[in-house]
């Protein structure tokens, strides 16, 4: 029997397991899939292998240090400087970034997508920074402080009180404001007037209709939750613990059942 597990600290709030089991069970593979509640950072190799798991799921706040342990990474993890899927092969750590290419497959429906703003500058501000990049769309960043401006060389970067308003075909919120309270990424007033020039709006919070997402609806602008990039990651992972050798579409379908249960 395979086992695998998501590593997190809070983890308790985490979907995984379910949506991984439901496609294990659908399947018909012969694993399991745990919750990893991990308090010190750098234990995390040392846990992986204590428990003889076959692969992991990384998620906050340890994916820069599951990164520093790989032996090969995959190109979006070594753009990005993060994985959040951790594979062992032959003894052999591999790290893979599946947050940026399922944002991107989160986001087909809206058609083609030529600008975007990231609200926020975080590790997720990063990753699909760096997936726009990678399809020749246009990316700017607008965020509160210039803490983190050195990560986002591709992109323009801005801060609340110099951004001058212009017209985005998506913005989205890469941020947590909103996911425990009824907080904007920026200030509402500017949020309002950023959404008078954009025409879609993604969050990646999933599972909510943050303040973010409800002011888009008062725009009419179409928007979706971070629901399907959170699927479509979890798709792309399963399929690297088992070397890629599985129908992704099948496992698409089943993670979307056990999302709805």
């Amino acid at each position: 029997m395979k086992k695998f597990a998501v590593f997190g600290n809070p983890i308790k709030h985490s979907i995984s397991p379910r949506l991984h089991n439901y496609a294990i069970k659908e399947l018909g593979l012969d694993a399991f899939y745990s919750r990893i509640l991990l308090e010190d950072n750098i234990k995390l190799k040392e846990k992986f292998n204590t428990l003889n798991l076959d692969g992991a799921n990384i998620t906050i706040p340890f994916k820069e240090d599951a990164f520093k342990v790989c032996d090969h990474l995959d190109r979006y993890a070594n753009h990005i400087g993060s994985i959040n899927t951790l594979v062992k092969k032959n003894n052999t750590l591999y790290g893979y970034n599946t947050d940026a290419p399922g944002f991107l497959k989160a986001i087909e429906e809206f058609g083609k997508i030529n600008s975007a703003l990231i609200l926020g500058a975080g590790g997720t501000a990063k990753a699909l920074a760096y997936a726009l990049y990678t399809k020749n769309i246009k990316a700017d960043i607008l965020n509160r402080s210039e803490k983190r401006k050195s990560n986002f060389k591709q992109s323009n970067f801005y801060l609340w009180d110099d951004f001058k308003i212009e017209q985005y075909d998506l913005v989205i919120n890469s941020t947590s404001a909103g996911l425990v309270d009824e907080e904007y990424p920026v200030p509402k007033e500017l949020l309002e007037d950023i959404f008078k020039n954009s025409s879609f709006a993604f969050d990646v919070i999933y599972n909510k209709n943050t303040p973010f997402l409800r002011l888009a609806n008062s725009f009419k602008i179409p928007n979706k939750d971070g629901k399907d990039m959170l699927v479509y990651q979890a798709v792309l992972a399963l399929n690297f613990f088992y070397n890629s050798n599985l129908d992704e579409k099948k496992i698409e379908i089943a993670m979307k059942k056990a999302i709805s249960l």
